[in-house]
């Protein structure tokens, strides 16, 4: 069972804000402990389900991290 504490930051206009770096190891941790569970015989499902839906996990965090990294970078100087 996964557990972990996510800061939350709130915005100036009252919403809340999680870092992306912690919704991308959430997923990834996720996708993990089902694999496990799956491979443990704990899961509930078939297998290639299971490994369908963490892969969709992972490929979905690693979007996140391109996604920040490309926000985060320096634009090229001309």
């Amino acid at each position: 069972m996964i557990q972990m504490s996510i800061p939350l930051i709130p915005a100036d206009d009252g919403a809340l804000l999680i870092p992306a770096d912690d919704v991308t190891c959430l997923l990834r941790r996720l996708a993990a402990d089902w694999l496990e569970s799956e491979r443990t015989g704990e899961m509930c499902g078939d297998e290639r389900t299971v490994r369908d839906l963490a892969n969709v996990l992972t490929e979905l965090a690693d979007q996140i991290d391109v996604a920040c990294i490309g926000f985060t970078s320096p634009s090229p100087r001309l």
